[in-house]
C-alpha cells in the first residue's frame, strides 16, 4: 500500500493494494471502506463514502463519484467513468471506454463488454453507456457500444443487443422492449 492521498475516515484493510508507486497515486475521498483483496490502480479518482466487497479490482484512468458500493469480486477496467449512488453488485465485469451515470443499479454477475469482435479481427473497443437511474439485473449481459437510457431496466439474464430506450424494460435474449410495468415505474432507490 503506497501513500496515496487519502480522506478522512478511511478504513483500508492492510492486504489492499492501493496504487503502484509509478503513475500518479490514487485520490480516495472521506469515509472510504476498502476491504481485504482489492486492488486500486494510480491515476483512479474516487469521492465520498467508497465501499468495496473483498477482491475489487479498479484499474488505471477510472473516475467514481460519491456514494459507490462495488461488490466483492467485481472487476472494473480502465478509462471508466461512474456516477455517484451507484450499486454494483458482486461479481460484475465493467470494461474499459464504459460510462456508468448516477443513481444506476447493477445487478450480481452482470457482464457488460467492449469488444464486438473479440480477437478475431481489429476493432474499436466501445464499452457500453448506462444512463442515470437505469438498473441492470443480475447476469444480464450488456454488448459493445449500448446505451441503456435513463430510468430503463435490464431483466436478469437478458442479452442486450440493441439500445434500450429510456424508461422501458428490456428482457430477453435477444432482449425486447417494452413499457415498464407498474413496480418498475418509478426511480432506483439506492441508498
Amino acid at each position: 500500500m503506497t501513500n496515496a492521498p487519502y480522506g478522512r475516515n478511511c478504513h483500508i484493510h492492510d492486504d489492499a493494494a492501493i496504487g503502484t508507486e509509478r503513475g500518479r497515486p490514487p485520490t480516495i475521498g472521506d469515509d472510504a471502506t476498502i476491504r481485504r483483496g482489492a486492488i486500486i490502480y494510480d491515476d483512479v479518482t474516487i469521492g465520498d463514502r467508497f465501499t468495496t466487497g473483498h477482491h475489487v479490482l479498479v484499474r488505471e484512468r477510472t473516475t467514481i463519484g460519491d456514494d459507490v458500493l462495488v461488490g466483492t469480486r467485481t472487476t472494473i477496467d480502465g478509462r471508466t467513468d461512474i456516477g455517484s449512488g451507484v450499486s454494483i453488485q458482486s461479481a460484475v465485469y465493467v470494461p474499459s471506454d464504459t460510462r456508468i451515470g448516477s443513481n444506476v443499479f447493477v445487478g450480481p454477475g452482470a457482464v457488460l463488454t467492449n469488444d464486438e469482435y473479440p480477437i478475431r479481427r481489429e476493432a474499436d473497443l466501445q464499452g457500453p453507456t448506462v444512463e442515470d437511474g437505469a438498473s441492470i439485473g443480475a447476469n444480464a449481459t450488456i454488448l459493445p457500444g449500448v446505451t441503456i437510457g435513463d430510468g430503463a431496466f435490464v431483466a436478469a439474464g437478458s442479452v442486450v443487443t440493441d439500445d434500450v430506450p429510456a424508461e422501458t424494460l428490456a428482457l430477453g435474449a435477444p432482449a425486447r422492449t417494452e413499457p415498464l410495468p407498474e413496480p418498475l415505474d418509478r426511480p432506483n432507490q439506492i441508498e
